[in-house]
């Protein structure tokens, strides 16, 4: 404040507005009481008590961020229309266990205070969130809930469920307005329920009036702004969708049950989309659909007849006399129809939802006499004045009205009645009282809700014979307002919030709550089981019972009387939400709008009676039974008057505060309360210290007095002992002396006395030094006994020092991983050959936030018993998972010993695991062909995937012709690579067996072998993988030592993973992301991807193709065939790659891959074991990788595919030169020489260059006889000539063996066998060898797509 000249003064506001005044206005003009300047927390301490000083303090707490400020113990929270962060655990800790008034005004400190409450006092609690729509009620709401699962003090899986709930309910209950973006549009009473300790066993939830006219009217458009999470990051709607399912799998809803949902809500949105039109028929209108397709659309998902869903929408049916007639109905009589229909869907799967979620988190008490406790928190719509109200809006603001009505009733009313009642000293508040707008509502005979009910029971009641009625009955109420003119059809009422207006129209209809019987029979001939269990109790009413059913007003006020009614059996605490403005603007304080809010909330009547009332009361017994500690020498059981004990207390620790005493109990304000709370806590800590003095003076002396009865013992013994060895000491001495005497008398027999003597008392001196260096000796060994003991304690005693100080220092995790990998030898793994092209595989998963999938949530929610999810040292003693045999609980404990995770691993943390559990690793049946058997599966000689196939022949083979190819037979299948697993069969055994899985894990050696094992575990039993994923994590979150599971874990893990060590947590999240994209691993990782693992780096697979060259490929844990296979095809420039496959080789044998999703890494750990058993390292298996022509494809032209072609040839030359492929005759081969050399050579014909080509085109075999060499070059002259001349040399009639070759059509039937059963089939001579021309035929025919070669 300015004083200028001219006698003007200057003025400056709340917004930093300045005004000009006049010195004769500035009289009128009071000063800002101190208290305001500033602001207080509470506005009980408030010296301004009136409307401008109350909206001045809450206007500069807004502007400074303090949304909260207390009156008393109710809490005023203004929305600030912006995230705060004040809501972390840091401030749940700060408010715990503080009461009101110790730390600053929070929602926290509500929820802390009625959970205190309710333990001390062992009362239920309520807690009322009031205010308008877009004040914060909802909000305010979550945050209570949160408060309260953190202070239960055990974070359970019903902890999270609760809190799960919110999410579900709001993304189906709630709306998002102009006023509101998270507006309910139904009401909840959320009742938790609680142990006398305080802990969390479960619970309820309420629901009431659901408003669905927003399903089928779309109100204006309102800006979608963007949602914000809890760190200030945007929020889609596909983020929001992905949390209501993981809320609702939480919540225990199956995938049909979800599913079942999204298409019931999917049938309401394309019901929604009808068009309804209108033609006319003898006079009458007549409705039909214009786009039939959303007819379609929505019956089949409500699996009903279009036709029939169709004729229900547009038709009537009425029964007349026994009959049913049926009679068209008008569009907009068909679009009602529809719009009720479309509610009725929608309400009932709300309705379902809210019964699922009851079943799921309420807990019914496992013993009766266990008392439960709860604190229910009330969210429920705030009050409603808009632009059209109908019945909805007077239903909530009638809801309104009872909740303003228990406040006053419990603020004012009971309050003042209880000071008359104990006669104390006491000043009347007026107040402002909403009993007589309850009354023309609800509570008067022949009010407005009666009113309404008894004209929707009418036939031929509408909404204008109700709303004249209405007027009739009301008109001349003040609290009715009647329109102005007859032809407006609405009437008024006069709320303590303001007046509201309500349209008449579609009254009777939102009352009844109803449609048409023809689509209940509709419905119920549906096939849907989810939409007849929602209609479950509509399709047992009859026509005429469902007309006699109650309506919507009178369920609802049902409801609201029993809520009301348990409202009043518990300890209230109140939150009153103020809205700050109506445009939803951070930091802008309408201070009209705000003062409307808090006149017709009685905020100032409410500061007014806080402030003078006495809202603490005890009875003289409670009184004196909890405060007795403040007077010394008081003893409760010998207090004869308590009202005057009472009284004495009052008088000694309050003093001169003000208190009062009436007839039974004692009145004092909450100030004296919390002082003595504080003083009754600092007597009773006194009285504790003095018990625990004593007790552990008890205790000690008790400890002295054992000691000294050990220490006396100790002497005594020492004594003893000590006296024993003396006496031995001395028993020596004494004997010396004996023996010197005796020796004496001896020589002097010998010499004369004196040199006897002399003798005799040297060998003394020697036997008494001998006996002094014994002694000497004896003690020098103990004096190093002590002392090696004494070092070997200080030197465990620095151990353990080290220990603690190791694990205060920042882990190094390129140590630990180094300590995780140490059985590995130094080498790095494969040098690259050849060129290195390629480039790392990465994993196309769409990134995603992980941030909601924390492993501690997921150890919440699904594991049993007390089960967290940190690191503990001491064996578990149940599976973390439900597991459903007894055998897999059993086997569930495979992991090493708690407290050797960090440094060695658990389980399979490199290898993913696969779906096979048939035992046959690397094995991947197609579930569209039979299976192959056992014996086949466990030596399968043509790959890791490929089946081999072969024809079944009627007759028999020549003998000659037999004994030739058994031994063809016999050499081609020793060079079949067999497949080896890396888990033995002793450990499978073990495994499928159900062993003992700790035994069997101590029969291994090697740290390799123990990883192979645990991994082995995650293949064979798939029901056991998400257990070991979940043991895995559980030791390593906090450890201070430092596969794929299922989708529902998937997620959880990938969070886990990437709060790792930041050098390999990026690394191990794309391998499993990989994997996730690849398919399971079918073998325990090879020693190169564990090296590869170790140093981070790709994996290096050098390929040789079949010309002769290699390229290294860069590769992973997941990486397939056909991604080699692919990337291999454009770097070469292959164009047409199909038919080219992965093959792998060791030693002198040879599988095939193809060019499928086979895993590659596992060829090459199966290589490594086959290498172990041959004797070789796993590290030095010489295993190689080949790029070559599995199928031969009848239409591949070689002038188009110049690399392909090349390849095949070369394939083909080395082929016939090794015996892979044969010819029965010696002319055929020599052609294919011939050929040969026309293609390498041209047309001119050396026979320096023939001669150099034999022993590239013809096996040694044939070349091995005398002579053969000239015969050959003759042969292939012969056929050169012809070649080069352009003549035929006929067909090829060799005989072409399919052995491992490839699927054979033979008239459609494809023939399945194995390289066991091919053996057997030939032995027997069942098997048939196709001929080239026979098999020209059957392309021909096309009844065989292709051939493979070996």
């Amino acid at each position: 404040m300015v004083i200028l000249r001219k006698g003007q003064i200057q003025l400056v506001d709340d917004e930093e507005q300045e005004h000009w005044v006049s010195a004769s206005d500035a009289k009128r003009i009071k000063p800002m009481h101190p208290t305001s300047a500033d602001g207080v927390e509470d506005m009980i301490r408030l010296g301004d008590l009136h409307e401008a000083g109350i909206l001045h303090n809450l206007l500069i707490r807004y502007k400074k961020q303090m949304i909260y400020t207390f009156t008393g113990s109710i809490l005023v929270a203004i929305n600030p229309y912006q995230l705060l962060p004040i809501y972390d655990s840091t401030y749940i800790q700060q408010y715990k266990d503080k009461k009101i008034g110790e730390e600053p005004p929070h929602i926290f400190s509500i929820a802390d205070n009625a959970y205190y409450f309710m333990k001390r006092e062992l009362r239920n609690i309520c807690v009322i969130i009031s205010g308008e729509s877009g004040a914060g009620k909802t909000e305010s709401t979550k945050l209570i809930l949160q408060f309260l699962a953190a202070v239960s003090g055990q974070h359970s899986w019903i902890e999270q469920q609760i809190l799960e709930a919110n999410p579900i309910m709001e993304a189906f209950g709630n709306a998002k307005t102009k006023r509101n973006d998270n507006s309910s549009r139904f009401g909840k009473y959320i009742d938790v329920h609680f142990s006398t300790k305080g802990i969390i066993q479960g619970a309820n939830i309420e629901q009431y009036l659901l408003e669905k006219s927003r399903i089928v009217n779309q109100g204006d458009c309102v800006e979608c702004d963007c949602t914000y999470d809890q760190d200030n990051r945007p929020i889609g709607d596909k983020e929001h969708f992905a949390v209501i399912r993981g809320a609702m799998k939480v919540l225990n809803f199956t995938e049909e049950e979800m599913g079942n949902i999204w298409q019931l809500v999917a049938t309401v949105m394309h019901l929604g989309n009808l068009i309804f039109k209108e033609t006319e028929k003898a006079n009458l209108p007549v409705a039909h659909i214009g786009n039939k397709d959303g007819t379609t659309l929505a019956a089949a998902m409500l699996q009903v007849p279009a036709e029939g869903l169709e004729q229900a929408l547009c038709n009537k049916s009425t029964v007349t006399r026994g009959e049913v007639v049926v009679s068209p109905i008008s569009g907009s009589a068909a679009q009602d129809v529809c719009d009720a229909f479309v509610k009725g869907i929608y309400g009932r799967v709300f309705v379902w939802i809210v019964q699922k979620i009851n079943k799921t988190i309420y807990k019914p008490p496992e013993d009766k006499k266990d008392k439960r406790l709860s604190i229910g928190v009330l969210d429920i719509f705030g009050f409603e004045s808009f632009q059209i109200n109908s019945f909805e809006q007077l239903c909530i603001n009638f809801c309104n009205e009872n909740l303003q009505q228990f406040f006053v009733h419990h603020i004012f009313k009971l309050e003042q009645a209880e000071y008359d009642k104990e006669r104390i000293q006491w000043e009347h508040i007026e107040f402002k009282d909403n009993q007589e707008i309850l009354d023309i509502l609800s509570a008067k005979p022949l009010n407005i809700i009666s009113l309404v009910d008894e004209e929707s029971k009418f036939p031929k009641g509408t909404d204008l014979s109700m709303l004249q009625k209405l007027h009739n009955q009301h008109g001349t109420n003040p609290h009715y307002v009647m329109p102005k003119s007859s032809i407006v059809h609405e009437f008024g009422i006069v709320h303590f919030a303001g007046t509201v207006s309500y349209q008449a129209k579609g009254f009777l209809d939102k009352n009844r709550d109803t449609f048409s019987n023809d689509l209940f029979d509709l419905l119920s001939k549906s096939r849907s089981p989810f939409l007849l269990e929602i209609f479950k109790n509509d399709r047992t009413m009859t026509a005429e019972t469902r007309k006699k059913s109650p309506t919507l007003a009178l369920q609802f006020k049902k409801s609201l009387d029993e809520l009301m009614l348990t409202l009043s059996q518990c300890q209230p605490f109140f939150v009153r939400c103020i809205k700050p403005n109506e445009h939803k603007e951070a930091l802008t304080f309408d201070r009209e709008l705000c003062t409307r809010q808090l006149r017709y909330s009685g905020m100032r009547e409410t500061i007014r009676i806080r402030r003078a009332g006495y809202p603490i009361r005890h009875t003289f017994k409670e009184f004196v039974e909890r405060y007795y500690v403040l007077q010394p020498g008081m003893i409760v059981a010998q207090v004869p008057d308590m009202k005057l004990a009472a009284k004495t207390l009052c008088t000694k620790v309050l003093g001169g505060h003000d208190w009062q005493i009436g007839n039974t109990k004692v009145f004092i304000k909450d100030a004296d309360d919390l002082l003595l709370e504080e003083l009754r806590d600092v007597a009773l800590t006194t009285r504790v210290v003095l018990i625990q003095r004593w007790v552990r003076g008890f205790f000690q002396r008790r400890r002295f007095l054992r000691m000294r009865r050990a220490a006396l013992v100790l002497q005594k013994n020492y004594r003893r002992h000590y006296a024993a060895r003396r006496y031995k000491i001395t028993v020596k001495r004494l004997e010396a002396e004996k023996l010197r005497k005796e020796e004496e008398e001896r020589l002097k027999k010998q010499m004369r006395g004196e040199e006897a003597r002399k003798e005799a008392e040297r060998l003394h001196k020697e036997r008494l030094a001998k006996i002094e260096q014994e002694q000497a000796e004896e003690a020098e060994r103990i004096r190093n006994e002590a002392k090696r003991k004494r070092s070997e304690v200080i030197r465990m005693e620095e151990a353990a020092k080290n220990r603690l100080a190791e694990a205060d220092k920042p882990v190094d995790d390129s140590k630990i991983v180094d300590q995780m990998f140490g059985f590995l030898p130094g080498r790095e793994g494969v040098e690259p050959q050849g060129e290195v092209i390629g480039k790392v595989h990465t994993s196309e998963v769409e990134a995603e936030d992980l941030s909601q999938y924390k492993f501690a949530k997921f150890a919440a929610t699904y594991f049993q018993g007390a089960a967290t999810h940190n690191y503990i040292k001491r064996a578990l003693r149940q599976p973390l998972l439900a597991l459903k045999s007894e055998q897999d609980v059993q086997q569930a404990f495979v992991p090493l010993p708690a407290g050797q995770c960090a440094s060695r691993p658990r389980a399979g943390c490199f290898g993913h695991m696969g779906h096979d559990s048939s035992g046959s690793l690397g094995i991947c049946l197609n579930p569209k062909r039979p299976q192959l058997p056992q014996k086949a599966k466990e030596n399968l000689g043509s790959g890791l995937k490929k089946k081999l196939y072969g024809t079944i022949k009627e007759g028999s083979l020549p003998r000659g012709e037999e004994r030739r190819k058994e031994s063809l037979r016999k050499r081609i299948a020793s060079m079949t690579l067999k497949k080896k697993s890396k888990l033995s069969p002793d450990v499978v055994g073990a495994i499928e067996g159900g062993e003992d899985s700790a035994m069997t894990l101590q029969k291994t050696t090697t740290n390799l072998e123990k990883l192979h094992f645990i991994i082995g575990y995650g293949i064979l039993k798939p029901e056991l993988r998400d257990e070991i994923y979940c043991q895995i994590c559980k030791q390593l979150i906090q450890n201070p030592v430092k596969d794929i599971p299922r989708q529902g874990l998937i997620k959880y893990i990938r969070c886990f993973i990437s709060e790792g060590p930041p050098g390999y947590a990026p690394y191990c999240e794309e391998r499993l992301c990989r994997t996730q994209v690849n398919g399971c691993r079918h073998q325990p990782p090879s020693w190169l991807e564990l090296q590869a693992t170790k140093s981070k780096k790709p994996l290096m697979l050098p390929i040789t193709f079949m010309d002769g060259n290699t390229k290294t490929l860069l590769a992973d844990s997941a990486t397939t065939a056909k991604e080699l296979c692919v990337e291999l095809a454009e770097k070469i420039g292959l164009k047409d790659s199909f038919g080219f496959s992965l093959y792998i080789a060791l030693f002198d044998k040879v599988s095939s891959l193809g060019s499928g999703g086979d895993h590659v890494m596992d060829a090459i750990s199966q290589c490594e074991q086959y290498a172990k058993e041959m004797g070789a390292q796993e590290r030095n298996a010489p295993w190689r990788l080949f790029f070559r022509k599995e199928i031969f494809a009848p239409w591949h032209t070689p002038s188009e595919d110049p690399v392909g072609t090349n390849l095949i040839y070369q394939q083909i030359v080395r082929g016939i030169k090794f015996g892979e492929y044969r010819c029965d005759r010696n002319e055929d081969m020599a052609a294919l020489a011939g050929q040969q050399y026309y293609i390498e050579f041209g047309t001119e014909l050396s026979q320096e260059r023939l001669v150099a080509l034999l022993p590239v085109s013809i096996p040694d075999s044939l070349l091995a006889p005398a002579g053969a060499q000239d015969k050959w070059v003759q042969m292939i002259a012969t056929v050169f000539a012809k070649v080069r001349d352009g003549a035929s040399c006929g067909p090829i009639n060799s005989s072409v063996e399919v052995w491992c070759g490839g699927a054979v059509w033979r008239c459609g039937v494809e023939v399945w066998c194995g390289a066991q059963e091919i053996e057997e089939w030939i032995a027997e001579e069942k098997m048939e060898w196709i001929a080239q021309e026979k098999m020209e035929e059957w392309i021909a025919q096309e009844e065989i797509k292709a051939v493979r070669s070996f």
